[in-house]
């Protein structure tokens, strides 16, 4: 689809659901799945000043329940071949009247008289409470994208979305394709090494994002080259740190830097490093405020901890959400003035660099004292005998939980020992850090997003885990092959 073509069926589809009583401030649910019909209803949807949500096409129905609840929305766009359930009780506009109206007649057009700070997208949590909540943000929040976007902006890219339309990847950005001219390209799926390896090259693509899991797939292929790839400058590792050894590989492999982008649904543009940062400052840190962002670090008792320190990471800026739409005591307490909480750990090194420890959630008490198992990870990663790790704590008597690492090995015949592993952290972390047990694997469990399911290694590997205090033994192999 052209430009010219979205401004049109945009229009058109405006008038349309304008007829049908659609106005400013009210909610149009997309149950669509990615692609040209959800880009035209949602620039559709802010023209006539209304709010667009997208609902991603893997909920279940207890979900979808909960968020349409949440956001009462006045119409529902909804394609049955999702496979969502169909909304009940509400107004509904199914994805063939949609098509019918984008090709109609030419119409005059709507002209929205509204300001910046008018609610403009609410893009849902994943939910894993069971309790999705909508983070809303206005239409200034949308236009800060441009500015934030930095080395991955730019005009007249073609840039690969490897996320679904409902994330923030894609409900945020959607002002800065606009503004740069950027051609969104879907990535395949179901997603392969392959077959991202042909659209890369076919497409021209000069800008790619992808998890680290996908990036070390990706350089795998024998036959990609930078010669196959001349139009790709920059590659982009999104919701997972990316190691020294993979941004190396990807420059040298595909003759392209690999930067890191920190975000969350919550605020879509935080922290990222640059083209020429040297790869071990991009392994070891998730780079500087974005523009327009700025990011301190707090102690436990709300306080700015001093250099170096270690805390709570809070972020603040016009991209930051506005709250979470109808829920004010869930906004209320992810807000600490005018910072939010992101419920991350961190510290900025030597040259202000942020540098994540981990989620507060995944931190486990060993002994009294605090672990956050990215930071462990950071260290384990870089072992010769480490292809992939994870580190999960898990309840233990006496000592309250311990830290178990799961680890791919690079030559499975000849795997690292606990000692190993143990030894190499306790050159670089306080030794209470070191893993107390070790699980080798054949491969770590992934969610849909393609992150660590770390639940999932839980539940998987409990056997790895003992009513003893804590005491070190040599590893075993765990049970079962991850899915």
């Amino acid at each position: 689809m052209s430009f010219a073509q979205w401004a049109s069926r945009s229009r058109k589809l405006a008038a349309a659901l304008s007829s049908r009583g659609v106005g400013p401030g009210d909610v149009v649910a997309l149950m669509l799945a990615p692609g040209i019909d959800y880009a035209v209803a949602y620039v559709a949807t802010l023209r006539l000043g209304a709010v667009v949500t997208g609902l991603n096409t893997r909920l279940g129905p207890l979900e979808v329940d909960r968020i349409l609840a949440q956001c009462v929305p006045a119409l529902v766009i909804y394609d049955q071949s999702t496979g969502l359930p169909a909304p009940a009780g509400l107004t509904v506009m199914y994805r063939d009247e949609l098509t019918d109206a984008c090709a109609g007649h030419p119409v005059s057009p709507i002209r929205w008289s509204g300001t910046a700070d008018a609610p403009a997208v609410i893009i849902w949590t994943s939910g894993t409470t069971g309790h999705p909540k909508g983070a809303w943000f206005d239409h200034a929040g949308l236009a800060a994208a441009v500015a934030s976007a930095g080395a991955v902006g730019g005009r007249d890219q073609r840039r690969l979305v490897a996320t679904p339309f409902a994330h923030a990847g894609y409900m945020a950005k959607v002002w800065e394709q606009l503004a740069n001219g950027t051609t969104f390209v879907l990535a395949p799926q179901p997603w392969s090494a392959e077959s991202m390896a042909r659209v890369l090259m076919e497409e021209q693509i000069t800008v790619a994002g992808a998890v680290p899991t996908q990036w070390e797939k990706l350089i795998e292929l024998p036959s990609l080259t930078p010669s196959r790839l001349a139009n790709l400058r920059i590659g982009v590792a999104a919701t997972a740190a990316a190691s020294p050894a993979l941004i190396e590989a990807v420059r040298r492999k595909l003759g392209c830097p690999l930067v890191v982008r920190y975000a969350m649904t919550e605020s879509p543009s935080i922290t990222g490093t640059e083209p020429d940062d040297p790869p071990n400052m991009g392994g070891g840190t998730v780079g500087r405020p974005q523009g327009g962002m700025s990011v301190r670090i707090v102690g436990a008792d709300g306080l700015p901890v001093a250099a170096k320190g270690t805390g709570e990471v809070q972020v603040r800026g016009a991209c930051v959400m506005r709250g979470y739409w109808n829920d004010p005591d869930a906004t209320a307490a992810a807000f600490d003035g005018v910072w939010l909480r992101t419920g991350d750990v961190g510290r900025f090194d030597q040259h202000q660099n942020l540098v994540l420890a981990g989620r507060s959630r995944d931190m486990y008490i060993r002994g009294g004292y605090n672990v956050y198992p990215l930071e462990v990870e950071s260290v384990l990663a870089t072992h010769p005998a480490v292809a992939k790790v994870s580190v999960v704590g898990m309840p233990a008597t006496v000592i309250g939980e311990i830290g178990v690492a799961f680890v791919v090995p690079t030559d499975s015949a000849r795997p690292p020992t606990l000692n190993d592993l143990r030894g190499f952290v306790r050159e670089h972390l306080a030794d209470y850090k070191c893993p107390d047990e070790l699980a080798l694997v054949d491969e770590l469990p992934l969610t849909p997003m393609m992150k660590i399911n770390k639940e999932d290694l839980r539940r998987r590997f409990a056997d790895v885990v003992t009513d003893r205090s804590g005491a070190r033994r040599g590893h075993r192999k765990a049970a079962g092959k991850p899915s």
